[in-house]
């Protein structure tokens, strides 16, 4: 059975929802297990006063009882703790467009979606844009993700992520577990302490000048077994699912598997990871491949790198048009954060948790966990005598 989510909800409206359905029954779930997700969405330092006011209050509709599953949809609601200030600009039934309380928004800005939005459909105020467009709306995707990450979790499958760098200023990527836990408990996401200085310095320098900045983060999977995903039909392809869902992130503009780019400029010899056969088992001396071959994960970890751009919303706008004054101006200025890295990382690796949990759950079925956890555990042992020398000289 296939999972799906559908998300409603504006950046400053009464809430945000997600409704997740096709989760096995029997799934242990915590409030903590949830709300700890969405605060680790809201950290950062870059992140400006709106995550102050992300309290991020959440009620459960249905799917959970007694903290399991029940294998109907799972519903959830955000509640927006500034609904009351916002009311007056985004009341479903009364608005005056005249009202300065309406916040109408006329000067799109460069590198958001407010002016094609707006030219797709109708309207001077782009608010209708900006507030669905909103990277505050992917709250919902990220409780998504860790409701996926919990289901790989059972199954012994790791994901997590740590800020490889902003600015152009490098961080060093987590190599043990420690800087593992080290980086999901960082305000920069970063796997070493002695790293953020830096990157601080660079967060602070753009923000004084009023502009923001970008920067690039990394997503593992450990512990997956090879062979999940698939290379019959192009939409199945594991690969082209997780770039795709990490894309759809709002201000991501490259992702890339194992050495990525990289490759472009290497001979074969140099970019593809031997089989190696030791004591009668084989294995991969490297992983250049980023744990993917053939649109199927191979065993090894799968590691995604992503890049970010400089959020749009700035303090200091660039050149652009207000079509109701029909004159130049400024483009629209609103509260925003200087950097964003570490809070996109988080969603990266709750949207990666969804898709290896679809895959998993297309290939093994998941109308009960225990049922899931079986399957899971035969197919892992199919994969462990593969692994055996003997099999293959067979």
């Amino acid at each position: 059975m296939s999972w799906r989510f559908l998300t409603s909800g504006e950046s400053h409206g009464r809430g945000l929802l997600v409704i997740v359905d096709g989760l096995p029954s029997g799934l242990s779930v915590s409030r903590e297990d949830l709300s700890s997700v969405l605060e680790r969405r809201r950290r950062g330092f870059g992140r400006g006063a709106r995550k102050n006011a992300e309290r991020d209050e959440l009620t459960v509709w249905g799917g959970i009882r007694n903290g399991r599953t029940t294998g109907a949809p799972v519903g959830i609601s955000v509640g927006n703790a500034e609904w009351e200030s916002w009311d007056g600009a985004m009341n479903p039934w009364v608005t005056d467009p005249s009202d300065e309380n309406s916040r109408a928004v006329t000067s799109p800005r460069p590198g958001h979606a407010d002016l094609p939005g707006g030219i797709k459909f109708g309207g001077a105020d782009m608010r209708n844009i900006l507030e669905r467009a909103s990277a505050r709306t992917t709250a919902p995707r990220t409780l998504a993700g860790a409701l996926a990450s919990l289901v790989l979790k059972e199954l012994g499958v790791s994901v997590r992520s740590a800020v490889d760098s902003i600015g152009g200023v490098t961080a060093k990527l987590p190599a043990t577990e420690g800087e593992w836990v080290h980086a999901a408990r960082s305000e920069l996401g970063t796997a070493l302490e002695e790293d953020e200085p830096a990157l601080k310095a660079r967060i602070t320098a753009f923000g004084d000048e009023g502009t923001s900045i970008g920067g690039t983060f990394v997503v593992s999977v450990a512990g997956l077994p090879a062979g999940i995903g698939s290379f019959t039909e192009w939409d199945r392809r594991l690969d082209g699912q997780l770039a795709g869902a990490v894309m759809a992130i709002p201000g991501i503009k490259g992702v890339e598997f194992g050495n990525g780019f990289r490759c472009a400029d290497l001979p074969g010899r140099d970019v593809h990871d031997p089989i190696l056969v030791e004591g009668g088992r084989w294995s991969r001396g490297t992983n250049h491949a980023g744990g993917l071959e053939g649109g199927m994960s191979n065993g090894d970890e799968i590691l995604i790198r992503a890049a970010m751009k400089p959020i749009p919303t700035m303090r200091k706008g660039l050149p652009s048009f207000d079509i109701k004054a029909g004159r130049v101006s400024e483009a629209h200025s609103e509260r925003s954060d200087v950097c964003a890295v570490p809070s996109a990382s988080v969603v990266a690796e709750a949207m990666t948790a969804w898709i290896i949990g679809c895959a998993v759950a297309e290939q093994f079925g998941s109308d009960r966990m225990d049922d899931l956890k079986e399957r899971f555990g035969n197919y892992k042992q199919h994969c462990e005598r593969w692994n055996l020398h003997e099999h293959m000289s067979s």
